[in-house]
Order: C-alpha cells, then structure tokens, then sequence
C-alpha cells in the first residue's frame, strides 16, 4: 500500500514550520513518523503538504525545573524510558514509555508526535493525564484533560506545533503506577491506565486516573478518583472503584473486543495501576 501523493518540506525551526503550515489546513508535522506513516499507507490520512520538524534541536531533551518535568516534543519514547529524570520523578511515565511498540517504534517515535495523533489505544494520554499533565504548543499552554477531543482529535488549531510536554514531579508521600491490557500483536493498548496517589497517615488524600484504549479517547475516572479519595486504598476501597472506572464513557466495540469486555477490563486494570502506585507512595 501506498500514500497519495504529498509536497514534503523540512524546516529548520518553529517558525520556518509554522510558517510553511500557515493557510494550509491539508498540512501535517512529521518527526519520527510512527503514528503518520502507517496511517498515510492505508489512506487513512491524506496530508497534501508534510512538514519534517525532526531537526530542530529546540524540540529535544528532558530536564527539570523546580517541580515540573519538561519534556521536549522530539525526545524518543525510549529515551523518555530510559532518563534518569523522569524515573525519579514521574516513574510510571517511564514505564509506559517502555511499553509502546517494540525496539524499533520506541527509538523512533516521539512523544509530541505520539500525542498530537491522538490515536485512542495510545499510552501516553492516560499516564498523561493522571499525571496532570500540560501539553504545550508555540503560542499557548493546554491542560491535558482538554487536549484530547475525539478520536483521533484533539484541541490543536492547523499548524499549531507542540513544543514540549511538562509533567508535574511527584513528592513525598505520592505514587505512580501505569499498567495495560494489550493487543499481542501490534502491543497498542486494549485499555491501559495510569494512576497517581498521594497517601497521608495511610489514607488517600488526593487520586488522578487515566485511561486510555477503552473509548474514543482518553479520560480521567472521576467516580473512581472520588471513591479513592479518603480510603486506605484496601482492598474493599479498590473493588468499589473499580466498579466506577468505566462510569459515564460508551466503550470502544470491536474486533479486538467488546464494549462489555473493555468495561470489565477497566476495573481490572485500575486495580493494578493503583496498587503500583500505592508501592511507590
């Protein structure tokens, strides 16, 4: 299978890139091209205009400031892994990273890339959003809850390009913990999810979950944040919101499972994720 025919362009900087993306609603970014390539192969996606952001330094690395974690839009999913940064800070951000793809898709994807696609089984959104994460573009600042609309949508206007995604560090007394149900063969999450807890004298004071896979994009599980929240995360606590995860969302139905099955699969999850993060509190 082949794309349809494209202009390609390679900027040098963001606004090189910007400015070649301006009044072209056809456009698309490019960088490690693991989420766009295969899509454009199977005319899923048809840019008219490609833009490659892959060289711009400015868009690379990781590192901390005071309690936020930056993470450049071009870093590697497996250097978000492998980064000492991150590990101490956010670890199952680390652990999810290391969890997409194989070897090969992990040394080339990027995480700004991974984001901006959107695709609904992606790992990132719900460790992200657990996380309260900030994804920021050129020109703004968005709260990730509000970052993905739809599937495959998000609240990106044409040719706005993501320049980095900042991730809050945990403190003492908070936990992360990120855990997934995949499909064996293409390791895309069936439904995965991400839980962050803060424990104070053995009781929950605060909980973010993500969930990612399960509908047509990624959301928080407020029912089951707020069951969590004032409980010792026992294991009564966690059956009844586990019950809660799914609450409120219409599953994703398919071939590789059913609505009813991804439901389930929610709370089984979580159950996992909050456990990991509990550990780590």
């Amino acid at each position: 299978m082949q794309p349809a025919k494209f202009n390609y362009y390679r900027a040098n900087t963001i606004d090189e890139a910007e400015s070649l993306c301006k009044g072209n609603t056809d456009a698309s970014f490019i960088a490690g091209g693991h989420s766009l390539i295969p899509a454009m192969k199977l005319r899923l996606a048809e840019p008219g205009t490609l833009v490659d952001i892959g060289r711009i330094d400015d868009l690379k690395g990781i590192s901390r400031e005071g309690d936020t974690i930056h993470i450049g839009a071009l870093t590697t999913h497996a250097e978000v892994e492998s980064s000492d940064v991150v590990k101490d800070a956010c670890a199952a951000l680390a652990e999810a990273a290391g969890m997409i793809g194989d070897p090969q898709v992990r040394n080339r994807g990027t995480i700004g890339g991974n984001v901006a696609h959107a695709d609904p089984a992606s790992d990132y959104p719900g460790i992200l959003m657990a996380f309260k994460a900030t994804v920021v573009t050129s020109s703004r600042s968005i709260a990730v809850d509000d970052f993905f609309t739809g599937l495959f949508e998000t609240a990106l206007n044409d040719g706005e390009v993501i320049t980095e995604i900042q991730v809050p560090a945990l403190g003492d007394g908070s936990g992360s913990g990120y855990a997934k149900f995949f499909n064996p063969a293409s390791r895309y999450a069936v439904v995965g999810i991400g839980a962050v807890v803060t424990m104070d004298n053995g009781t929950c004071s605060s909980c973010s979950i993500g969930v990612t896979g399960a509908a047509g994009h990624a959301f928080r599980a407020s029912a089951a944040e707020d069951a969590l929240t004032g409980s010792d995360l026992g294991d009564d606590a966690l059956a009844a919101a586990a019950a809660k995860v799914a609450d409120g969302q219409e599953m994703l139905n398919d071939l590789v499972a059913s609505e009813n099955y991804r439901s389930h699969l929610c709370g089984v999850i979580a159950t996992k994720a909050i456990k990991a993060a509990k550990s780590r509190a």
